[in-house]
């Protein structure tokens, strides 16, 4: 959405996953990401993203709030990226990142669900990541509010702190 095509705008290469459309596992639990390998052993659609994320200076999660949490597909790739941490749970990914979090939901109270970006970025702080953006947007009934004005305008002073 907006945020993706103001970073375009500004220069940044923007790849974008559907992870609705692709063909994924969830971790297995095998740990063999933390033995006989550096990387997830599940050969699935997954695979790339993952060393996408390996090179990338900003990963955008972007996911409705189903049930008070990110999507089933999202909580998947969420849990894949448990392969960056080495066998002393360490990270293996390069230092820097910048991670922003899209959450729609469709209850008009802010104080629901406000604790999925916490939950998720104390994990993503372990691999590295060492600034966190979320933008949030609700359902409103009420007929004169466009309730996507905010999450815009929050995408736009985000782009503008990724590229600064």
């Amino acid at each position: 959405g907006k945020l993706c095509a103001e970073l375009s705008a500004k220069g940044a290469e923007v790849k974008k996953y559907f992870l609705n459309s692709l063909d994924c596992r969830g971790c297995q639990g095998c740990m063999a990401c933390k033995g006989k390998s550096e990387v997830c052993v599940l050969h699935d659609d997954l695979e790339e993203i993952l060393e996408e994320v390996r090179n990338s200076d900003v990963l955008i999660l972007a996911s409705p709030v189903y049930y008070g949490d990110v999507s089933a597909q999202m909580k998947c790739f969420i849990d894949r990226t448990y392969s960056y941490l080495t066998t002393d749970y360490k990270s293996r990914l390069a230092p820097g990142k910048k991670l922003v979090m899209i959450l729609p939901q469709g209850d008009s109270d802010k104080n629901h669900f406000s604790d999925i970006f916490a939950k998720y970025y104390d994990f993503f702080k372990w691999y590295g990541f060492n600034e966190g953006f979320l933008i949030r947007a609700f359902y409103s009934d009420k007929k004169e509010i466009t309730p996507l004005e905010e999450p815009v305008a929050e995408a736009e002073k985000i782009a503008g702190k990724l590229m600064g």
